[in-house]
């Protein structure tokens, strides 16, 4: 009835309520000129007003944890890959520090690195003997205090020497063996056990870790099949 309607009436008329009714182009501060390539506008205003797609995020993995020896790799000599839950474990102990607001990455924060990565094997040894990531943090809290509320640690906290020398241990022990494959998270707890003075092995001496259980953990890290 109402398009009937509309239809008898003058052209200019029908013209005049074309031109004042509400559309697209005046929505977007369109000219009315613009009004028969009403879609184009709506096509380019949508354009215009839609936000930015994010750019995708692209992750780099590292193959490689910092070394004390460059020479190892200028010399062309087959340095073994660390396997992805030892990099994994390695970042967690950096944000552990951070997280505590300690100044450096040393052993104590290494040691939580692997628990809190809690997949790989080092982890499951430790849990299976009592030895947990609360533990651990309570432990490293007695010897070092966590940092003042005020202090930003560094993106990635300087290793300690201690803390360099197992990353360097475990390299070295993988090096000597000869039997292939990755270095793994229990490279790094041997490491730690090993190096005697570090805060590390004092933090699993007084949990109850000993010479027999790491003996153990490398007798089973010489099998082929071994994965950590």
């Amino acid at each position: 009835m109402a398009s009937h309607a509309l239809s008898k009436l003058p052209p200019s008329t029908a013209h005049a309520r074309s031109a004042h009714r509400p559309g697209l182009a005046s929505s977007f501060g369109l000219p009315n000129a613009w009004l028969g390539m009403r879609d184009f506008s709506l096509r380019s205003a949508g354009l215009a007003c839609r936000p930015p797609r994010p750019r995708p995020i692209i992750a780099t993995v590292a193959f490689s944890l910092p070394t004390a020896k460059p020479e190892r790799v200028s010399s062309g000599e087959n340095v073994p890959r660390w396997s992805r839950r030892a990099i994994k474990s390695f970042a967690m102990g950096e944000l552990e520090a951070r997280k505590l607001k300690y100044p450096t990455t040393g052993t104590e924060a290494l040691l939580m690195g692997l628990l809190i990565e809690g997949t790989n094997s080092a982890a499951k040894l430790l849990r299976a003997n009592g030895i947990t990531l609360f533990k651990v943090r309570e432990e490293s809290m007695k010897l070092i205090p966590k940092g003042d509320m005020y202090f930003f640690s560094p993106e990635h906290p300087p290793l300690t020497e201690d803390c360099q020398r197992v990353l360097d241990w475990a390299v070295d022990h993988k090096l000597k063996s000869a039997d292939g494959g990755e270095i793994t998270t229990s490279h790094l707890l041997l490491g730690i056990w090993y190096e005697v003075d570090s805060l590390g092995h004092k933090i699993l001496a007084a949990l109850g870790f000993d010479d027999s259980k790491a003996k153990e953990l490398e007798s089973q890290i010489s099998k082929p099949e071994y994965e950590g």
